[in-house]
Formats: C-alpha cells, structure tokens, sequence
C-alpha cells in the first residue's frame, strides 16, 4: 500500500475543472483518484478560494491526488509549497499552510495533505455547497 503522505487534497486553482496553467504541473506530477472531500469551510476571498479547518460536519469539496513518482516527493511539494505561499516573504505571514488531514474519497479515510489558508476570513462570503467550482459557476451565470 502507498504511503499516505504522497497524497494531496485539492480544492481551488489545482482543481481539474478549474482550469488554470497551475494544474498543468498536477497532472504531470500526481494522478487523480477520484472526487473526495475534507472538512472545513471554504470562503471567497476574490481572487482566490480559502479553506479553513473545522471539526463539525461542514466539508468542502475537490479532488484527490497521489504522487507518481514517490522519489520526487520533497522537490514536488516544494514546488507546491511555492504556489501556495506557504513561506513567505521576510516579515510576513505565509499565505498558506500545509496540514495532513483525514480526507474522504471513494467511501474511504485516508491522510492527504492540504493547504489551509493562513490569513483572516473576515468578512468574506463562505461558499455554502463546499464546491468552489459549483460557486464559481452559479456565480458566472448570475
């Protein structure tokens, strides 16, 4: 069985359906599983989706991923890491963090990695469904 931790949960820009240049670099580098979905509460920050963990029974919606070449882990996730903002710059708070969660999948649990938001969600829409791509379209259509 493959590690867990060669497993990345995806909810916004790295989405399949998203369609942004970033998921390039996903598919060359994981493949897919299958839809799942972790719980937390996603928000609209503008430009971008935020998710925030939680413990009760709100869950956001994406994808699983796992790596495909397990030897290429530390400089995959580093590249990731990068896109996320997961280190900022001198002085200032990382945009993302990066967590091992329980992620639900094909009527399974397993441990996936995935980027919280680090920054404040005040004031910003949550997105109800827990799908950013569902809330991205209805929006679109409005």
């Amino acid at each position: 069985m493959t590690s867990p931790s060669y497993r990345l949960f995806v909810y916004g820009s790295l989405l399949s359906g998203f369609r942004h240049p970033a998921y390039q670099y996903i598919s060359d580098y994981f493949h897919l599983i299958g839809p799942a979905q972790v719980r937390g509460v996603l928000f609209d920050m503008g430009e971008f989706p935020a998710a925030i963990p939680v413990t009760g029974d709100q869950f956001i919606k994406g994808e699983l991923y796992e790596l495909k070449n397990q030897d290429e882990f530390g400089w995959a996730i580093a590249q990731l890491d990068d896109y996320e903002g997961v280190h900022g710059e001198m002085g200032e708070i990382a945009l993302y963090r990066r967590d091992l969660v329980s992620v639900f999948c094909n009527g399974d649990s397993s441990d996936a990695w995935v980027y919280w938001y680090n920054g404040d969600v005040t004031g910003h829409p949550i997105i109800p469904s827990g799908d950013v791509l569902e809330y991205r379209n209805s929006k679109n259509s409005q």
